[in-house]
């Protein structure tokens, strides 16, 4: 392969199998797009560490370098060598850009995803499945076959091309680490069926613990260091770490979550492993690798555990049939940012995990709230430029900090409340396959905008609380380009804007600066239970078809509406993207 060079010089025409439109990258693109980056810059005190728990630090940073190059690989086949070129030869704007959009594929101004670099234009499968491989010729290679399907499409492995160089080289892989051999025996039992001569399945699925085994073994090296410095400090969180090692070896993160989530630790936590399935356009449910080290911010960890309370009856006043039990200790804690790798990376607001229906089922989920991005004076400066650009100046005085924090403190929440099942038993990530990332999302949205009302009434919110999280719930819908299908957040948040359009929430009134949104609260809280009450009901009928009407009807944008307050924001905008440098990391 011919050394990378800058797209201008490759023949971007020919590469085909792209998921967006014809890919081109210009000079024009990388001024904008550097020109509308806002570098921030996290440096949490760390000073209160126990020496022991600094080496920790050391070790688990170590992990997250070699976690990120394994999510860049996950998303191109060709990262490796893009970061290796870029790194020797490449310019400063290169290795800025490749650091932004964490490989060597780009999003523009407009939106579009586009190389920037020369190499293959992305596809929707990412580098977890053949490269290029259409949806279409997988569905028929298992579609007689239901087993087959789990297995292909499991969260946790790579689908693969059935050729003998494959076969042999997974075979290969297996005989250098007999431990991997012995913790998958139905892998090593179908790559001998695979190698014998004759008819068999066209494609095959290969554990992550063997695809990417070189790299894990150093992760999980680094992890066990991390646990040994731990001993005797942190106890709980050393057996997360030793367990989260383990569970890398095997693909099934039981031990470790159940540790994670229900663990006391002292100063640091992290978030390590394959969870989040956005990455996947294909299917939707490939996880691709993350991690986070945090460090606790405990008087707002023990300020906000205390008023969390009363989720059985949030839960119980959803507009649905049937409701789950869920628990009041959910374990939440505030934490600033040390360092984010892969999935994690930017600026994350919270996390809520694990995502998989029977381990949150089994020890619930456990909730991180990034204080360091929550609370960012830059970008509540940000999100308040867009907020006035869009809407009416009688409701500029309505977004506050802690709304935000609030909204999405809530929204976290709502990801355990509402169905984890189908009313058939099925989980309904699997029933909804590429669409559950979004109806997921959507249902958490609109859990926060539903609960607020009702916090208020119980004295959590008073009335200035109340309409900050609401303005945060539109500020949230506010897209500044038209999005992409293949980006879940924010064609779920184009749904809402349509809904709160077609029932009378929001409406476009011109005033001396331009068109701009009218917010009528009185019908607000009537659209948020009315969307819900859809979503819920589509989540637990697990209907495919009917949600992809539901979000066709209403993922749909209009020049005149959705342009005209579009123009508007990216008008005052001073910035589109955020590159994060991490004071832990030397940067």
């Amino acid at each position: 392969m011919p050394p990378l060079l800058p797209l201008s010089f490759a023949l971007a025409a020919l590469i085909a199998s792209v998921d967006d439109a014809p890919p081109e990258w210009t000079d024009a693109d990388t001024r904008a797009v550097l020109e509308k980056t806002l570098e921030l810059r996290f440096a949490p005190d760390l000073s209160r560490l126990a020496p022991a728990e600094r080496v920790a630090v050391e070790h688990l940073l170590a992990a997250g370098e070699v976690v990120q190059e394994l999510y860049e690989e996950q998303r191109h086949r060709r990262a490796a060598e893009a970061r290796a070129w870029v790194a020797e030869h490449g310019t400063d704007d290169e290795r800025a850009l490749f650091r932004l959009f964490e490989g060597p594929i780009g999003t523009t101004l407009d939106n579009r995803r586009a190389p920037f670099l020369d190499v293959d234009a992305s596809v929707p499968g990412r580098n977890v499945y053949p490269w290029g491989v259409a949806r279409d010729e997988l569905e028929g290679a298992f579609a007689d076959r239901p087993e087959r399907r789990d297995a292909l499409l499991h969260l946790r492995s790579v689908v693969r091309r059935r050729t003998p160089e494959n076969v042999l080289a997974d075979r290969e892989a297996l005989r250098r680490r007999p431990a991997l051999a012995a913790l998958h025996p139905e892998f090593e039992r179908s790559l001998v069926g695979l190698a014998r001569e004759g008819e068999g399945p066209s494609f095959y699925a290969v554990p992550y613990a063997v695809r990417f085994a070189p790299a894990l073994d150093e992760v999980r090296r680094r992890l066990r260091a991390a646990a040994a410095a731990l001993d005797g400090v942190d106890d709980d969180l050393a057996q997360m770490l030793r367990l989260r090692a383990t569970d890398l070896l095997t693909d099934d993160y039981e031990a470790g979550d159940a540790a994670w989530v229900t663990g006391s630790f002292g100063n640091l936590n992290a978030q390590i492993g394959a969870y989040e399935t956005y990455d996947d356009a294909l299917f939707g449910v490939k996880a691709f690798f993350g991690l986070s080290l945090l460090v606790k911010d405990a008087a707002r960890s023990a300020k906000l555990k205390a008023a969390i309370s009363g989720l059985q009856e949030i839960e119980d006043a959803l507009p649905i049939d049937r409701h789950a039990r869920v628990r009041d200790d959910i374990p939440v804690g505030v934490y600033e940012v040390v360092a984010d790798f892969g999935q994690a990376r930017g600026t994350n607001t919270a996390t809520i995990l694990p995502n998989e229906g029977h381990l949150a089922r089994k020890y619930g989920r456990t909730i991180l709230l990034r204080a360091n991005v929550l609370t960012d004076p830059e970008l509540f400066g940000l999100a308040e430029a867009t907020w006035r650009a869009a809407v009416h100046p009688d409701h500029h005085g309505e977004l506050a900090l802690d709304g935000n924090f609030h909204r999405t403190l809530w929204h976290e929440i709502g990801h355990s409340l509402g169905p984890r099942t189908t009313a058939d038993g099925r989980s309904v990530d699997a029933a909804l396959e590429e669409h559950s990332d979004v109806m997921e999302e959507l249902k958490s949205d609109l859990v926060s905008l539903f609960a607020a009302p009702r916090l208020r009434a119980a004295g959590y919110h008073d009335d200035a609380s109340l309409r900050a999280v609401m303005a945060s719930g539109i500020l949230r819908v506010l897209q500044k380009v038209k999005p992409r299908r293949a980006q879940p957040y924010q064609t779920m948040q184009l749904m809402q804007w349509n809904w709160f359009r077609q029932n009378g929430v929001l409406s476009l009134v011109e005033t001396p600066d331009g068109p701009r949104l009218a917010i009528d609260h009185a019908r607000y809280d009537r659209a948020v239970a009315a969307m819900l009450h859809e979503v819920l009901g589509l989540q637990s009928r697990g209907d495919k078809r009917a949600v992809a009407r539901f979000v066709d009807a209403l993922a749909v944008w209009e020049e005149e509406h959705h342009g005209a307050i579009a123009a508007s924001i990216r008008g005052a905008e001073r910035y589109r993207y955020r590159l994060v440098r991490y004071a832990a990391l030397g940067e």
